[in-house]
């Protein structure tokens, strides 16, 4: 059973938020952008891991009707966003333990081939430069959720790496799901701060053409950041 993690002025003011969402809200497809702003809302960190996401509050908030939200949060639950509890309602989806350990399999098989490949490839290693530019700029700013958003997007950019529209359909849910657990590990400071370093190291060996050391770094980081994670679960998360 999900924990609710936010105060209720948190959440009053996550709603009141919303609201400001619905002028850009069309009639056609209008679950669809629901969906897509309760999404946001959910990934942002704005409707944290555990609440309970309200169907009255979310239709006065966006002027819809309640058909129109469940269909929306029918679309979220495929994506793994949130979760129906029976008798109490639509969730932010908490990942479970075991789902973060499936998680970051997934993630070394798909990361560290795409740069063990990258020789054959050949794919293009500036959008990984870029990013990087982006996440230190929000570490100066003590901007550590965003150096958070940075640093799925560098993952993101390198499972782009091995160069397959489909590996890069697949994984959406991927780095939809990892936002929710970063979202549950609750100091973005402490988390962040030591893998941005690692980002750059990683990086750094691509550029110098050692793409299979590059590899064997990424692994070590990312059974480390699960490591991490699932020691962070074992104090917070207590109500699986």
């Amino acid at each position: 059973m999900a924990s609710d993690m936010a105060s209720a002025n948190e959440v009053a003011e996550s709603y009141r938020a919303l609201a400001a969402q619905r002028e850009e809200l069309e009639q056609p497809g209008l679950s669809t952008r629901v969906a897509d702003k309760v999404r946001m809302f959910i990934l942002s960190g704005e409707f944290r891991p555990g609440m309970r996401l309200s169907e009255p509050d979310i239709c006065a908030a966006l002027k819809v009707s309640r058909n129109t939200v469940r269909e929306a949060f029918r679309t979220l639950m495929q994506e793994r966003l949130v979760s129906h509890e029976l008798n109490r309602g639509v969730f932010v989806r908490i990942p479970r333990p075991e789902q973060v350990t499936d998680l970051y399999r997934c993630r070394r098989v798909v990361e560290c081939t795409a740069l063990r490949e990258l020789p054959r490839t050949c794919t293009d290693i500036g959008p990984l430069a870029e990013i990087l530019e982006r996440a230190d700029q929000c570490a100066a700013q003590d901007d550590w959720t965003g150096v958070g958003t940075a640093d799925v997007d560098f993952h993101r950019a390198v499972t782009a790496l091995n160069d397959s529209r489909l590996l890069d359909s697949m994984m959406a849910g991927v780095w939809n799901e990892l936002r929710l657990i970063f979202h549950v590990v609750a100091d973005p400071d402490v988390f962040h701060r030591p893998y941005l370093r690692r980002n750059h190291e990683v990086y750094e060996a691509l550029t110098r053409g050692e793409a299979g050391p590059a590899a064997d770094m990424l692994a070590d980081y990312l059974r480390d950041a699960e490591a991490q994670i699932l020691a962070a679960y074992e104090q917070i998360v207590t109500d699986f």
